[in-house]
């Protein structure tokens, strides 16, 4: 068996084990609800509330692709569901007759059915004496929470991809797989097999850790022992990343996969409007990199990785193991990555094969504006980027155009300083 064929199987075995192992079993039935989503039928479903109480007995239409209409009506805990048999947009109403008199609703929602899934429809109640015009800096405020959101999960992920590029030079374009592979693998153990939250997104990580641990082991050692040099290493990781796509949307279809099956519950503080589990992701990551950063400056482990970023011959020299360091290193990344995506899987509620994708130049963002190769670097430059996402439409900026931003004014600082912002400049020649 040639060298290509061995790589070849590696791959296949990463990627398909793990999957394969969650997937065998059926997945479980909902409970609590009357509308279960099949091979023929989707679901729409949703729970209506104001920021205080349930509304029980409030009508709902549900009008089809074709024009043939659905009603329903929630329950005493403020749900309702409906059951569809075909695929397409459905426009959700309420009947404004059936609210309280000091209650009205700010219009109809669309939602994209697919069979086999529920498709949550969020409807946003107001009371009958709201003003369209929110408040500038209450909208500036719920925007920076929401950057600053989105600035943590980013961190969590592009700390693991920053300490990769330091302690090997790698840029690794299939990083952002890892953070899909963690919102998948959170579907299938928690929604699927139905594991506690707290317990299945524990064993994420465990799984995630092991593909970082198995790839290098298998794969990147091997390569980088037999002196490919970073261009072709590289090429792996694209080859890689694709493989991992079309392997999710193998396991999971093209269609938007939850990990958890209830509506989300929304909390407020003050101006700042957010669900229950933004907040704990927000508080989860706040810890855990916390712990990184301690683990980086104050553990023997955490001096051996940094002086393996910056001098791996002179490290070797002093008596540090660099491929077990290295090893290390794809461990703990690829762990933070699975946490990322699954954290990230609950705040956006739901993660599809692509979602990796659509964040991997955020990622690569974050960690050139902080610094390649300086964990902290990574971890200023995803809070940055994720505030100037979110700030954008405030600031006057359309919606559209708000990753077009981030890298614009990434482009930018690059231009006044080449090394980012917690980055080392080098001499070059």
């Amino acid at each position: 068996m040639g060298p290509r064929a061995g790589i070849a199987g590696v791959l296949v075995l990463l990627l398909l084990a793990p999957l394969a192992l969650l997937f065998s079993a059926q997945p479980a039935s909902a409970v609590g609800t009357l509308c279960l989503p099949s091979d023929t039928t989707a679901c729409i479903a949703g729970t209506l509330r104001t920021e205080k109480d349930v509304l029980p007995g409030v009508k709902i239409t549900v009008t089809g692709p074709d024009g043939q209409a659905t009603e329903a009506t929630t329950g005493d805990d403020g749900r309702w569901n409906v059951q569809v048999t075909k695929e397409g947009e459905y426009t959700v109403k309420i009947d404004d007759t059936t609210l309280p008199k000091n209650l009205a609703t700010s219009g109809e929602v669309t939602v994209d059915a697919k069979f086999k899934a529920t498709a949550p429809a969020l409807i946003p109640i107001r009371t009958a004496d709201y003003q369209a015009s929110e408040s500038y800096w209450d909208h500036l405020l719920q925007s920076s929470a929401n950057g600053l959101r989105l600035g943590l999960l980013l961190a969590l992920a592009s700390v693991g991809l920053s300490l990769i590029y330091g302690t090997t030079g790698l840029s690794n374009f299939a990083h952002a797989e890892q953070v899909g592979l963690g919102g998948i693998l959170g579907y299938f153990l928690i929604n699927v097999h139905g594991l506690n939250l707290w317990v299945g997104g524990l064993l994420v990580m465990v799984l995630c850790g092991f593909t970082g641990w198995f790839q290098d082991r298998v794969m990147w050692q091997p390569l980088r022992r037999r002196g490919l040099g970073l261009t072709q290493l590289m090429i792996v990781t694209i080859g890689l990343s694709l493989a991992m796509q079309y392997c999710f949307q193998y396991f999971v279809g093209a269609r938007t996969v939850r990990v958890v099956k209830d509506n989300p519950t929304v909390s407020t503080v003050g101006p700042i409007t957010m669900t229950n589990q933004s907040f704990i992701a927000m508080g989860i990551s706040i810890l855990v990199l916390a712990a990184v950063g301690y683990a980086l400056l104050r553990t023997r482990v955490g001096r051996a990785t940094r002086a393996v970023s910056d001098n791996p011959a002179l490290a070797a020299a002093s008596g540090i193991d660099v491929d077990k360091v290295i090893r290390l290193v794809w461990t703990v990344s690829m762990a933070l990555a699975g946490l990322s995506g699954l954290l990230y899987a609950l705040v956006t509620n739901g993660i599809k094969w692509d979602s990796g994708m659509q964040i991997l130049l955020l990622l690569f963002a974050a960690v050139t504006l902080g610094g390649l190769g300086t964990a902290f670097g990574a971890l200023v430059g995803s809070i940055i980027i994720g505030l100037v996402v979110e700030l954008s439409p405030v600031l006057g900026m359309p919606g559209d155009f708000k990753y077009a931003t981030a890298l614009l004014i990434l482009i930018l600082l690059l231009l006044v300083r080449p090394q980012g912002l917690l980055g080392r400049p080098e001499r070059v020649g």
